[in-house]
């Protein structure tokens, strides 16, 4: 053997190793240098749906395709026994500032407000300037902030929009909801959908649909910080809110099709089926009831006509949820090629159950909305849920949006990322949580904290929300005691939850107007009332309302009060307020005078 010639052909193998280990070396540091932001923090994406169902997506026990979100489950912590408030801007308000609704002028939306209420600082339908949101709180620590898509927190004067209160890059939508296609508004309250960007008012673009508008402007700002901080990656906190899938109920025809058929067998079949599918996940308890919906129809007596028609609502309605898990895809796409998705914490919910509103067919007529079949859930076209898809959505929870029924509370909550203990991925928390509770876990996970109540010189509300980053990072099971209480009101319909127990109280419609307790541990569907077996718990707990609503200025409303009827009464009167010298008010006006008039007429014919 040739030991000269064997040495050196050792050192250079050696040689090319070790050149190889240092160039795997560098890319893996300046791939690590790329992921890690100048101080280590993570970024932060709150993804917010609009009345998405308990079970609307695919790990919550959905048949809709939503890939994506359940790929973030796989990745995260999904909480079974997470509750917003039952209608979207208070719990909005909740999220952004982790303060009672009541307290941060939110109390009702601004589009359901009697008269006493408009005249409260508690329900002006706004957030006011004694609460600091989460945006503001991040970007003085240093946070690069930014918001795309529905806003609903006030818009009436420039210091109320998003851009006004901690967001630094903001395309929003300020109103309750908006058309998905157009800009042509979708309650009578507006004239038109507006959108701003920055503060100032925008046209949207050709091709404009509302779930991909939203990720687009999504990507646009967060490519905008990579750009302005390419030598000094600072974190970035992106709150991405959607209109999916809030009524209209409108997706791509594509997205539609793939659905159409799914839902032939009918409501009760598939809130059967995805009972079941919950509780092979074990979201909830395997024992637990289920209550069939008073308002929910026998799908049975329905025509051959009436279910294909609603076969198809549901269909847009799925089509609708599944292009909005299509495009979230996108936006981690684009976390993933731009080296930021393993240092971001993505946080995902919704800001109330479904929505199972019926809408008459004057109010989508007279702004311009057509309901045919053939086109359901196109441009101009105005689709609903309806009640017994809406049950559906909510199963196996009772009730649905603006009720106070779990169905109108309990929504999905996924987070997920590196915060998440390992050991945690891809379970379920079974705590309890409320959406009071994100704000202070956003600013744990961002390693800052809420000022408490002074904020640059002036008084502001504390955060009374709990953080949940103990429950995210494993180091406890709950952050809730058994003395601890979750609770809230609007329009009228109120609950509160402590320990196992909840009370509520709904009115309108199906409602008989009355305080019942339940035990949602065992029995989440609501199905066996309390209040007379349990009479001291019951007591205990409307004691504890009783409380909770006088400290938080909680109005009580007329007797007759129903919330989808003053949302109604409301957009009427705006319609005829704003359009009163046009043809559509004078038809307003002709229809009121034989609404109101003819019944007056007859009576005094009939004496």
């Amino acid at each position: 053997m040739d030991t000269k010639n064997f040495s050196t052909a050792a050192a250079r193998r050696m040689k090319t190793i070790s050149s190889l280990l240092l160039v795997t070396f560098i890319n893996f540091a300046n791939h690590a240098l790329a992921e890690t932001n100048i101080d280590g923090r993570p970024n932060i994406v709150v993804i917010l749906a609009d009345d998405l169902g308990y079970s609307d997506i695919g790990s919550y026990g959905s048949e809709i395709s939503t890939p994506n979100l359940d790929q973030l489950a796989q990745n995260g912590l999904r909480f079974s026994n997470f509750h917003a408030t039952a209608s979207c801007a208070p719990t909005r308000a909740m999220l952004l500032t982790g303060v009672d609704s009541h307290r941060t002028g939110v109390a009702n939306i601004k589009e359901a407000l009697t008269p006493e209420q408009a005249h409260s600082s508690f329900y002006r339908g706004s957030l006011n300037h004694n609460v600091v949101t989460v945006a503001t709180l991040l970007r003085d620590a240093g946070y690069n902030t930014a918001m795309a898509g529905k806003w609903h927190l006030g818009y009436a004067d420039k210091s109320l929009l998003p851009i006004n209160r901690g967001f630094e890059q903001t395309v929003t939508m300020p109103f309750s909801g908006g058309d998905n296609w157009t800009q042509q508004s979708y309650v009578p309250h507006y004239e038109k959908t507006l959108w701003f960007e920055n503060g100032k008012e925008i046209t949207i673009p050709e091709g404009f649909y509302s779930s991909k508008f939203i990720v687009d402007k999504t990507i646009e700002q967060l490519q905008s910080n990579l750009q302005a901080n390419q030598n000094i990656r600072k974190p970035f906190f992106s709150y991405v809110s959607f209109q999916a899938v809030h009524t209209p109920i409108q997706a791509p025809k594509a997205f539609t099709e793939k659905y159409i058929g799914s839902y032939k067998d009918g409501w009760h079949v598939l809130r059967k089926n995805r009972q079941k599918a919950v509780k092979d996940l074990g979201l909830l308890p395997a024992s637990a009831p289920m209550k069939r919906m008073p308002s929910t129809t026998d799908w049975s007596a329905l025509s051959e006509e009436e279910k294909r028609y609603n076969d198809k609502r549901m269909a847009v309605y799925a089509g609708m949820v599944d292009a909005m898990d299509h495009h979230i895809g996108r936006l981690i796409r684009y976390l993933k090629d731009s080296d930021q998705y393993n240092n971001t914490i993505i946080i995902f919910t919704s800001d109330n159950g479904s929505s199972a509103g019926e809408v008459p067919a004057l109010w989508f007529k007279m702004l311009g909305y057509n309901n045919d079949y053939e086109t359901l859930g196109e441009r101009y076209s105005y689709n609903t849920l309806g009640l017994g898809f809406g049950s559906a959505a909510a199963s196996p929870l009772g009730h649905y949006k603006f009720h106070s029924g779990e169905g109108g509370m309990r929504v999905p909550l996924i987070v997920s990322g590196a915060a998440v203990a390992h050991s945690h991925r891809g379970n379920i928390s079974h705590s309890k949580a409320f959406v009071k509770d994100l704000a202070p876990t956003i600013l744990s996970l961002a390693g800052t904290q809420h000022p408490g109540t002074q904020y640059q010189g002036r008084t502001i509300e504390a955060n009374t929300g709990k953080n949940l980053l103990p429950i995210i990072t494993a180091s406890t099971d709950s952050v809730y005691t058994d003395e601890d209480i979750i609770a809230y009101e609007i329009g009228g319909n109120a609950a509160l939850i402590k320990g196992d127990y909840k009370i509520m109280l709904n009115r309108g419609g199906i409602n008989d107007g009355r305080w019942h307790l339940y035990n949602i541990t065992q029995d989440p569907g609501e199905t066996e009332q309390l209040e007379t077996i349990e009479p001291a718990i019951f007591s205990e707990l409307l004691s504890e309302y009783e409380t909770y609503a006088r400290e938080n200025g909680v109005i009580p409303t007329p007797p007759n009060y129903h919330q989808p009827i003053q949302i109604l009464k409301n957009g009427l009167k705006a319609r005829l307020v704003n359009s009163v010298n046009t043809p559509i008010g004078i038809f307003i006006v002709l229809i009121i005078a034989v609404i109101v008039i003819v019944p007056i007429a007859r009576k005094a014919i009939s004496k």
